[in-house]
């Protein structure tokens, strides 16, 4: 049976049972501030069990692809050395939102597993939640009874709460759950010794394969547990191990879903695959090909490689991906972007993002590779020159803070430093290096650390978004929660009508004021967290029941509605100038300005962004207004042209934002008419990644600031300039400076002639060679050509000049070529360069270096002395 066979099977199945079957969500996730990627399969759904949206279906079954590389699931460390953990990997699911509850869901589970899919019974062992005292939670007595009318009652074994009690995070929905475990074991094996003992024992063979949750509790902030309104059913099955089981295999890196990845890495590399666990080679393959399918999946969710937040995790990934290949597949060149195409075919039919997006993710991939090879060899210069350092202190022993410092700051992965140090009879100072790791961890946890108390409710009122009809709005606290972080204690509300904008979209949230005749609180921001718009103000109320008014900043909200409705009719001026290959690939929207990033694989010309421009105030002249469609089914917008983003979690029914022949569906902010607006500037335009392109802009009143400032740039310079044709102004200026820069570099040229007649009397005699070193305060361009007219005219000579023009250290080496042989002039400079804190290079007759300490040329002087 294909991988592809078993997961239609897992959906046909559920289907037969009424279950809705819905797309896999996005693992990138864009509006959740507690979790940055999809990291098991009800992630989409957590809005569904907090009680906050109404499920589309009471039965809902599904593919989720899921990332676990941060946070409290982190797999990163263990992938490669063992044969089942991955960084991306699929969970299929059912669900159920207070329908049936645990004798259903045990049913299905274990009628798919032994009837549709075989697997022997025999092989199968079941775990139940034992209960725990602490908690005051009974054994799960009904689950216990729901298994034993499927399987004999030694499979069934009691789990303590860490195995067997399912938590969706610190606070949320919870429950006992079931978990279904297969042994894959041998005859021979199982008699040896029962599978039983095995169970959640991390037996490569003895693996748990499903993990049925029942969701009956919510675990408030204080630790508490209370009971859910509804009981729910959450389970997920492990794709790649599923498929381990079915295909008679020992290892998912054995199962066609990773085989023809690991083909194409041994055509490529030309190193054989063997399955070895504690072969580094073998190692390095199943690290390759399980990080391909975690950074493809995000890039084409629309999660960019970068140095923050998710865009960094995802970087890491990917250049853990190619450390490994570096160090033990040997491959110096980019090669891990032509693995794409496999995994294009491979899933392409179920993920078809994949497909969509398949260029944008190869041209990333192979430009993510380009980079980090030369910050790797970069780092090998580096860590060469530390290596020698610390064998002329006389120490064997690398010091950890410039270890750490290649692997923070430089990006070099610490590994490789440790192997290099290692060749050269070295080590690292490795408890050093952890506490550096963990003095960074600390700074991150404080830089983020925040203390989230319970919700208080207030009242049972409906909780309403009015923003998109006024900015003032009289409203109630129906619920707040107290904050603490690094900047002091806060407060979050949420309100019966709310006309704050929550950040999303790219959009930033709106501030504001909440007040009445009693006192006045601050908004600081707006954002949104499990379908509640939450505001944050700087002070609990003193009658948190009252009544309030809440007022938005109009002029920073009118400011980002222009920027923000620029942006359509920027995507669609895009796409008509270069082309419908133009997707949008990320926006900030502010009031101070636009950022807007998007598909294409070159710098755009004068002429294109001056052509952008015109296309896009013309639209801004034509008076358009706005035609908000705001709940429709998301087909009927699609059949009315609107675009939808890849990377977007849309649901059935959705907002489309209108201008003319500009569609897009969108939850922001906009203007009644494309003249509030005013004019659209672009400040620039530049690479944001490989294939995507990032656009600068302003609009509205920023652009009007704009054009008054430059007006008066104008009026000052022609003042300083005497001439009101600034043109012909600069010009004269111009040709000025060129004829005194020729006069400066003729007196330069006659000074270094009388210099040269000096120096060539000031060589010593070394041995049977000559040597001049020299101080001087000339230009490096006249030390050069000193330089090499010296190497001419002095046989066997060596020339070390050191300059100290325009107060930067300079030195330059000469070599003639009768002794190149005998002394690289390279190497004398690089010797040298160390005394100023510099660095430089050449070739074996002539080499220069600069660097940052002036004083240390006196040192080098002397040293140059003694060559």
């Amino acid at each position: 049976m294909t991988s592809q066979e078993i997961r239609q099977k897992f959906l046909d199945y559920f289907k037969s049972k009424d279950h809705l079957i819905v797309p896999s969500a996005p693992i990138v996730l864009k509006d959740d501030p507690t979790l940055m990627f999809s990291n098991s399969g009800m992630t989409q759904f957590k809005d569904f069990f907090l009680g906050y949206k109404t499920p589309t279906a009471p039965r809902i079954a599904d593919t989720q692809k899921c990332l676990r590389v941060s946070g409290k699931h982190n797999d990163l460390d263990d992938v490669g050395r063992d044969t089942y953990h991955h960084t991306m990997f699929e969970m299929l699911g059912n669900w159920s939102f207070g329908n049936y509850f645990k004798k259903e869901a045990i049913a299905f589970a274990w009628e798919l597993l032994t009837e549709v899919y075989g697997i022997p019974k025999e092989n199968l062992y079941v775990t139940i939640f034992e209960g725990d005292a602490s908690e005051n939670l009974a054994r799960d007595q009904d689950a216990y009874d729901f298994w034993r009318s499927h399987i004999s009652e030694d499979r069934i074994i009691n789990g303590n709460k860490k195995d067997n009690f399912w938590e969706m995070g610190a606070s949320g929905p919870c429950g006992p759950c079931s978990e279904i475990h297969v042994d894959l074991r041998t005859a021979e094996e199982k008699a040896e010794v029962s599978g039983l003992e095995l169970v959640n024992n991390d037996h490569p063979q003895v693996v748990e394969v499903w993990n049925l949750v029942f969701m009956e509790f919510n675990r408030k902030a204080d630790g508490s547990l209370e009971k859910l309104p509804a009981q729910h059913v959450d389970t997920g099955m492990g794709f790649e191990r599923l498929c381990m089981a079915l295909q008679g295999k020992s290892s998912n890196y054995d199962t066609d879903v990773f085989t023809p990845l690991i083909a194409k890495v041994e055509e490529l590399s030309g190193k054989k695959y063997t399955g070895i666990l504690d072969n580094e080679k073998d190692i390095a393959i199943r690290v390759v090909v399980d990080h391909i399918r975690a950074v493809s999946f995000a890039i084409a969710d629309g999660q960019l490689p970068s140095n923050g937040g998710a865009g960094y995790v995802i970087r890491r990934i990917l250049r853990r991906g190619i450390s490994y290949s570096y160090r033990f597949l040997e491959m110096k060149e980019p090669f891990l972007y032509q693995l794409v195409a496999v995994l294009q075919e491979q899933m392409g039919a179920f993920f078809p993002e994949l497909e969509k997006q398949g260029t944008l993710v190869t041209e990333v991939i192979k430009s993510e590779e380009e980079s980090f090879l030369k910050t790797i060899e970069t780092g090998l210069i580096r860590v060469e020159k530390l290596i020698q350092q610390t064998i002329g202190s006389q120490s064997k022993v690398l010091p950890s803070e410039e270890v750490f410092e290649l692997y923070d700051t430089y990006g070099f992965p610490d590994d490789l430093t440790r192997i290099i140090a290692e060749e050269k009879g070295l080590t690292i100072d490795e408890a050093g290096f952890k506490a550096e790791m963990e003095k960074q961890k600390l700074r991150s946890k404080a830089d983020s650390a925040q203390k989230v108390y319970d919700w208080v409710t207030l009242e049972e009122k409906p909780e309403n978004f009015v923003g998109y009809d006024q900015t003032e709005a009289e409203t109630y606290i129906t619920r707040y929660r107290k904050v603490e972080n690094k900047d002091g204690e806060f407060y979050q509300v949420v309100l019966s009508n709310s006309p704050f904008y929550p950040e999303g979209g790219g959009q930033v949230g709106d501030k504001g004021v909440l007040e009445n005749a009693v006192e006045s609180l601050e908004v600081l921001e707006t954002k949104k967290e499990n379908g509640l718009i939450i505001s944050l103000i700087n002070g609990l109320p003193k009658d948190a029941g009252a009544l309030f008014y809440a007022k938005v900043n109009a002029a920073e909200r009118k400011n980002s509605q222009a920027n923000h409705s620029v942006t359509h009719l920027l995507h669609e001026a895009l796409r008509e100038v270069l082309g419908t290959h133009v997707e949008q690939k990320g926006s900030y929207v502010g009031p101070d300005y636009l950022r807007f990033d998007f598909s294409h694989f070159s710098k755009m010309t004068e002429e294109e962004l001056a052509l952008i421009e015109e296309k896009v105030n013309a639209k801004i002249k034509e008076n358009i207004a706005l035609q908000e469609f705001r709940n429709i089914p998301i087909q009927e917008a699609i059949d009315k042209g609107a675009m939808a983003l890849f990377g977007e979690k849309y649901g059935d029914s959705v907002r489309m934002i209108q201008f003319g022949s500009s569609k897009e569906l969108c939850g922001g902010t906009h203007v009644k008419n494309t003249s509030e607006i005013g004019h659209f500037k672009i400040n620039s335009e530049s690479s944001a990644a490989a294939g995507i392109r990032r656009i600068e802009a302003i609009s509205g009143d920023k652009s009007e600031e704009y054009f008054k400032n430059l007006e008066q740039q104008v009026t000052e310079l022609s003042h300083l300039l005497r001439s009101k044709d600034m043109v012909r102004a600069v010009e004269k200026l111009i040709e000025e400076n060129t004829a005194l820069k020729s006069e400066v570099d003729a007196l330069k040229r006659e000074k270094a002639k009388g210099e040269i007649g000096d120096w060539k009397n000031a060589y010593e005699q070394k041995g049977d060679k000559q040597l001049l070193v020299k101080k001087t305060s000339l230009d490096a361009g006249s030390v050069k050509d000193i330089v090499f007219q010296l190497k001419k005219e002095i046989p066997t000579s060596v020339t070390i000049i050191l300059s100290d023009a325009d107060g930067k250290p300079m030195i330059t080496v000469g070599v003639s070529d009768d002794l190149a042989a005998r002394y690289q002039a390279g190497a004398l400079v690089k010797d040298l360069a160390k005394e100023i804190q510099g660095g430089g290079g050449g070739n074996p007759g002539f080499a220069t270096a600069g660097g940052k300490n002036l004083e240390g040329l006196e040192s080098a002087y002397q040293k140059a002395l003694n060559i």
